[in-house]
């Protein structure tokens, strides 16, 4: 018979030996990979749309010269609140060229030859009156000898003849007369006037074409302006709009009607609805330097303006656009999704292991994700899994 204390130290041996092979083992075994994790929920799902915008007048008016003139100093300011009618400014006539010495020498120069020229018409006029007369007189006695034939026809006619040359000279020496007394007025008035400011009678104004405010100058001080150019803009600063300038792509998504929540402007959020989604997209650089193609969508602010009663032209905020909501909708986050073929897949957690699950994916929006197939409420999922995933690996929740 074998010694049992032989036998029991053979026995503690080998359990030994088994120990130390599976604490090798055990060490020798990868360690679990950490991973961060989250439950799949079901919770009211939003999809929106964010972009900038910025509120505007929506009717502004631009009051610009007619035609071109001289603007008196514009005394209206920004802000100024204006009546429909009222003057906000005025436009007088060019203003005459003022003289140096030379010019002004030669211009009453000018007024001394049509003096001149006057007296020599008036000279010329009587000279003419008097041929006048004669012929006349002529005339009159050849017409009292026709009876006693002491003269003939001929001589009669040409007296006749001559009589209406001398009338006819004397109308044309009056016209001389009168075209030069119009030349000296035009001489002295261009002399009496020059660097003159206009009458009032000339003065054209411009008046506001509605009720509202200033709200822009864009010509204050006086001076020369041409047809066309603006001099000031006005608006009802309490009808506002905003306009917000979209993706192409993003626009297709959007509808007139729409709701839309207007924030981070410096209130509370503003409740609006899409107007207007302007039919032309146009062209815009990115931050990137990335050519974008964009649409611009017009806004109602449907909130009480007394919410909005500081928000005023030009003001910044961003445009939250709702494009689909659900209630009760299955959902896991966006981080845990990843492209597997042609559709979507996630890491779920299921007793220590990682178990490659895939799944059909319906709305998202940055940060959830709408789950059609492929997981229940409660699942664990992995977020962010990364390279060194694999289907049955060990993980470890690092949360």
């Amino acid at each position: 018979m074998r010694d049992p204390k032989v036998k029991s130290r053979r026995l503690i041996w080998a359990a030994i030996t088994l120990t130390l092979a599976a604490l090798l083992a055990w060490g020798l075994m990868p360690a679990p990979l950490r991973v961060e994790t989250a439950k799949v929920t079901v919770a009211p799902l939003e999809v929106s749309l964010e972009e900038e915008g910025r509120a505007r007048v929506r009717d502004r008016f631009v009051l610009s010269a007619p035609i071109s003139g001289y603007l008196r100093r514009v005394s209206a300011r920004v802000g100024d609140a204006v009546q429909p009618g009222q003057t906000l400014a005025q436009l007088e006539p060019l203003r005459a060229e003022a003289l140096d010495d030379r010019r002004r020498a030669e211009a009453q120069a000018r007024v001394e030859a049509a003096n001149a020229g006057l007296s020599a018409a008036a000279e010329s006029v009587n000279a003419a009156r008097t041929d006048a007369a004669l012929a006349r007189t002529e005339l009159d006695r050849l017409q009292k000898l026709l009876p006693t034939q002491a003269v003939t026809e001929q001589q009669l006619a040409a007296a006749r003849a001559a009589s209406q040359r001398a009338d006819a000279a004397l109308r044309s020496a009056r016209f001389a007369e009168d075209v030069a007394r119009h030349d000296l007025q035009a001489a002295r008035t261009a002399l009496q006037y020059a660097g003159d400011s206009p009458s009032a009678r000339g003065v054209l104004a411009l008046k506001s074409p509605a009720a509202g405010a200033v709200l822009r100058l864009l010509r204050d001080s006086e001076g020369v302006i041409m047809a066309g150019a603006p001099v000031l803009e006005v608006g009802d600063p309490a009808a506002l709009e905003v306009v917000v300038d979209v993706l192409s792509a993003d626009a297709v998504q959007l509808q007139p009607g729409m709701a839309a929540t207007l924030e981070r402007w410096g209130g509370e959020p503003l409740a609006a609805t899409v107007r207007r989604i302007e039919p032309v997209g146009f062209t815009r650089v990115s931050a990137l330097g990335v050519d974008e193609q964009r649409v611009t969508v017009v806004l109602d602010i449907t909130a009480p303006p007394e919410q909005w009663r500081r928000l005023g032209d030009g003001y910044r905020l961003e445009a939250r656009f709702r494009l689909w909501r659900g209630e009760q909708v299955l959902q896991a986050p966006a981080a845990a999704l990843f492209r597997q073929g042609p559709g979507w897949a996630v890491f779920t957690l299921r007793d220590g292991r990682a178990v490659l699950t895939p799944v059909t994916v319906g709305h998202r929006n940055g940060l959830e994700a709408e789950i059609l197939t492929g997981l229940k409420a409660g699942d664990t999922v992995i977020v962010q899994p990364d390279g060194r995933l694999a289907d049955g690996i060990r993980v470890e929740n690092g949360q």
